[in-house]
């Protein structure tokens, strides 16, 4: 035998303990079984206790209590032999580890849908201070309030805990606490914020009515599909509702302990229906192909698209467990009274969580086929049918046409568009080859040439745009000493992206173009084994209007197919674009009324709750 040592290899994932849901369910005799989950987290080598991690960075200071509470060390031997701290409500070090946990979990999601690792915002934390933050900050206990929220400027998410002082308490004791920081719900919801802002900063300047409510309403989307990874609560949910997932169940259901604790019968959000709030009796939502039009409060408005996709969802599900539910009610299709066989939820469940995580993944890669401003939830669904049918062609089970009828029952249409075919609904290809070089062309080329590789690492990944926007404005600079090939390039710029570059200063730097270029790139394998490599270009710009005081963002994605050398889609929001000034002009003061509220200390060095996340939380979270 050799006595020479042998490399061992790192554990691929770290096991921690946490709630399913949120601490309430645990109270219940049906559902505390279910609650108590052991998360597979995916390995990271933490800076320090905290956890300090390679993406958050947890900073326990409770600003009303005036304590810092001591870190946990998920690297101590006692707690990686026994999944870390066992869940309870009292425990600060516990609360920690669920925020790290819960927020790691999510963010493996998106890596694995997205093809990339996930990146926070350029300008994470304060910039004009010289303050930025490579790690996301989470504050467990950061405001007594009722109340969580990301906040881009302190580079950071504060989660609230606050005394359930209403008189409806639900299943909560009466001034009992309740922390945010301990719900599945609120921790995705928050980190989901501060993901999307990393991928699309634009989307929270509140240019239409659809901009935030995406925003809530993807954040939604995000945490109530993670619901359907825990094998136990969903084979338990299955067997309850007979397999029907259209029926009340808690899978659908958000924040389920702050619903009750500030007042409401029940969940604060609901996918599939709603409590009465006189009766508390639940009712199925009915899809209003109205409601669109009249609704304009983020969350409500939000909750229209929750309840289009998670149709879709349960449509594509329902026909996949259409052949058991046949066999198992001898082809009548409805199954006899009574439980269901254990084979049969298993079977079940096996296929809800499948479509579950196919549909999370078709919404998270789709958002690399969105325009960088100006969103709505038509542009969404534009992008849901593209960005699927380039990873798979076939729609065997027909996930594309259970997205486009669930968007239509609700009066969710897209602009410019003759029908709701797939084929209508794609983005066009655009075909712009490099066969007949161009000096628009030749620099993006030249650009992939020199950085076209795939890193799985987070700080190269970030570093990419800012390379890409030094590029930009170099190449600018030496096509500008060619007047010619400069005015010939700026045509064709205008042309494909909508924007202008008439502001250019007489050297070239961009110190007066109100141009933001961006880059990341992409690979994805379909389930043909056919890979995806893309480098997915964007541009940012703020138009100055007579019309609008403050102007408008206008914004280009651009998306190179790395395996074809083209450019394939181009996805422009220019001025173009704007012919109902004087509408998105009401939409913007509809939107851009809320003030924030909140009580911070120097600690953190905020004094306000200044942002549009913080504001919409306050109203209703």
């Amino acid at each position: 035998m050799s006595t020479s040592s042998q490399h061992i290899e790192k554990p691929v994932y770290r096991r921690l303990y946490g709630y399913a849901f949120d601490p309430s369910l645990s109270n219940r005799l049906d559902t505390a079984p279910l609650n108590h989950i052991v998360l597979k987290v995916q390995w990271d080598d933490y800076v320090a206790p905290g956890p300090v991690g390679k993406y958050i960075e947890v900073i326990d200071y409770d600003p009303a209590s005036e304590l810092f509470y001591p870190p946990v060390d998920l690297n101590d031997q006692s707690l990686l032999a026994t999944d870390g701290i066992y869940p309870s409500e009292s425990n600060p070090k516990f609360h920690q580890q669920m925020v790290y946990a819960i927020a790691m979990t999510t963010i493996q999601n998106f890596e694995k849908a997205l093809g990339r690792p996930v990146v926070w915002n350029w300008n994470l934390g304060d910039p004009d201070k010289g303050k930025t933050y490579e790690r996301l900050r989470i504050y467990p206990h950061g405001i007594r309030d009722a109340n969580a929220y990301y906040h881009r400027d302190k580079g950071a998410i504060l989660f609230g805990y606050f005394s359930v002082t209403t008189e409806n308490t639900g299943r909560q004791m009466p001034n009992g606490l309740v922390f945010t920081c301990l719900s599945h719900d609120i921790i995705t919801h928050e980190v989901t914020h501060a993901i999307l802002d990393g991928i699309k900063p634009q989307l929270l300047e509140n240019d239409n009515l659809d901009a935030l409510a995406f925003h809530e309403a993807f954040s939604d989307l995000v945490a109530l599909f993670q619901h359907f990874t825990f094998p136990e609560v969903l084979k338990s949910q299955i067997a309850e509702t007979r397999g029907n997932l259209f029926n009340e169940n808690i899978l659908g259901q958000l924040a389920t302990q702050f619903g009750e604790a500030i007042g409401k019968y029940g969940s604060l959000r609901d996918a599939i229906g709603k409590r009465d709030q006189v009766t508390g009796k639940w009712e199925p939502k009915i899809p209003d192909p109205r409601e669109y039009e009249s609704v304009d409060e983020a969350h409500e408005r939000g909750s229209i698209l929750v309840a289009a996709v998670f149709d879709a969802f349960i449509q594509v599900y329902k026909l996949k467990v259409a052949d058991l539910i046949r066999i198992n009610s001898n082809g009548t299709g409805i199954l006899n009274p009574g439980e269901l066989h254990p084979d049969l939820v298993k079977r079940l469940a096996k296929e809800a969580s499948k479509v579950s995580q196919i549909v999370l993944n078709i919404c998270i890669r789709a958002l690399d086929y969105c325009p960088p401003v100006d969103l709505t939830f038509g542009d969404y669904l534009r992008a849901i049918i593209t960005a699927d049918f380039d990873l798979v062609k076939e729609d065997v089970y027909g996930y594309r046409l259970a997205f486009i009828e669930a968007f239509r029952k609700r009066g969710i249409y897209p602009v410019n568009v003759k029908s709701l075919s797939t084929e209508s609904l794609r983005l066009h290809d655009e075909g712009l080859t490099l066969e007949t070089p161009t000096a628009f062309t030749k620099l993006f080329v030249d650009f992939v040439r020199a950085e076209n590789y795939y890193s799985d690492d987070k700080r190269q990944t970030r570093d990419l745009a800012g390379k890409f926007e030094k590029f930009f404005f170099a190449e600018l600079r030496k096509l500008q000493k060619l007047s010619s090939v400069f005015e010939t390039f700026k045509i064709d710029f205008e042309r494909h992206t909508g924007l202008e570059l008439s502001d250019l200063n007489d050297d070239g730097t961009g110190s007066t173009i109100n141009i933001k270029p961006s880059v990341v790139f992409n690979k994805r394998v379909g389930p043909d084994g056919a890979s995806v490599n893309q480098a997915v270009f964007s541009f940012c710009e703020v138009i100055k209007t007579p019309e609008a005081n403050n102007g408008y963002n206008a914004g280009c994605t651009l998306i190179f197919d790395l395996n074809t050398a083209r450019f394939i889609y181009i996805i422009t929001k220019s001025k173009t674009d704007y012919h109902f000034t004087k509408k998105r002009e009401n939409d913007k003061a509809k939107t851009a009324d809320a003030k924030a509220k909140g009580y911070y200390i120097e600690h953190i060095d905020t004094s306000n709750l200044a942002g549009p996340i913080a504001a919409l939380h306050q109203t209703d979270y």
